[in-house]
């Protein structure tokens, strides 16, 4: 019985010796696979865009929304909301009078910089927390494809012989990057002008575009893809100093890569329009950290290369003090490009 009851007691002590290493085992590798962070979300994240729907800047904050429930990145849900008013000024002006609110971040474009600008909007992006630069996002000179131009110097040529502002250029909003670009393709036309016509979203341009209501878009690639693939529009150029690296058929016929750039087509210009994600002014430094990691883990995922081809994103990604000098010399280009066009409103001279 002795002999039964101590074999007993030294075999439960080596399953509670196995427990414990077992334990102690699993606590290593849990520590090992759990986040690191100093600060996490207690309540959902507001995903702010500061455009309408259908353009580029809501295709890419829906798809990160997206890729971050898909793969379980975040316990919290994020909320995606449109305040694209008075030129994207309504969903920066939010994220300013939410300065000390962490649980919001912003999707930012160029109308980071050409609202305030442009419209005297108290604002400037100074006033959030610089958390990653995504990407760079391109621009195309788009036409109707049962249009007989098939280059960019075919269309500027009809441009120059004929009337002024004959021709109509659609773009998303007012004194923004669409108009910019289109003051810029101006200069190369002897001194024609277009009609150009404001909308609310990328997305708009395109069906406006396919319509026949305007005779031209600078839209990003991403939104008009769908009707370049489905032989409804055709692009000229792509507003670039280097065509694009993807080189697999959008088409039957043809790629990104395949689309001649601007420079290339008699058309000397190029402009690039950020794809940044920023939160609030009065954010911790592990509250950014915790957001770029996050972002970083996006950007690691099948699904994001995929969205990057698809949209022929340059995949420039900056964080931190480069971020913010990058982001330092863009505003004083667009302070140029904006003053040399006439767009700067008197606040901003």
């Amino acid at each position: 019985m002795k002999t039964s009851f101590k074999s007993a007691a030294k075999r439960l002590g080596a399953s509670r010796l196995g427990i414990k290493r077992l334990g102690l085992a699993v606590g290593i590798a849990a520590a090992a696979v759990a986040p690191a962070w100093a600060w996490e979300p207690t309540k959902a994240v507001t995903l702010i865009i500061p455009a309408g729907t259908g353009g580029g800047a809501d295709q890419m904050a829906r798809f990160i929304q997206g890729v971050i429930q898909k793969h379980e990145l975040l316990s919290k849900p994020v909320i995606v909301v449109n305040k694209g008013g008075g030129a994207g000024a309504e969903g920066f002006l939010e994220m300013k009078a939410s300065a000390s609110d962490p649980h919001k971040i912003i999707i930012t474009l160029s109308n980071l910089f050409t609202t305030p600008l442009g419209t005297g909007t108290p604002f400037n992006w100074k006033e959030m927390k610089p958390v990653r630069m995504m990407a760079l996002d391109q621009f195309i000179l788009w036409v109707n494809a049962e249009k007989p131009y098939k280059t960019a110097k075919e269309y500027v040529d009809a441009v120059k012989a004929g009337t002024d502002r004959q021709f109509k250029m659609g773009g998303t909003g007012s004194k923004q990057e669409d108009q910019i670009i289109t003051t810029a393709i101006e200069h190369e036309t002897g001194g024609k002008k277009f009609t150009y016509v404001p909308y609310d979203g990328g997305g708009k341009v395109a069906v406006q575009l396919v319509g026949g209501h305007i005779d031209s878009s600078v839209n990003n690639p991403i939104e008009a893809v769908a009707q370049w693939r489905g032989g409804q529009l055709r692009p000229l150029c792509i507003f670039d100093t280097k065509r694009s690296t993807y080189t697999q058929k959008v088409t039957e016929t043809q790629s990104w890569a395949d689309i001649p750039t601007c420079e290339e087509s008699g058309l000397p210009t190029h402009y690039q329009m950020l794809r940044g994600i920023f939160t609030t002014k009065n954010a911790t430094p592990e509250q950014v950290a915790f957001y770029s990691d996050l972002l970083k883990k996006v950007m690691e995922t099948p699904d994001w290369k995929e969205f990057m081809e698809k949209g022929a994103f340059n995949q420039t990604t900056m964080t931190g003090a480069d971020f913010e000098a990058w982001l330092t010399d863009a505003e004083a280009k667009h302070r140029t490009l904006m003053q040399g066009a006439g767009f700067l409103a008197a606040g901003a001279q």
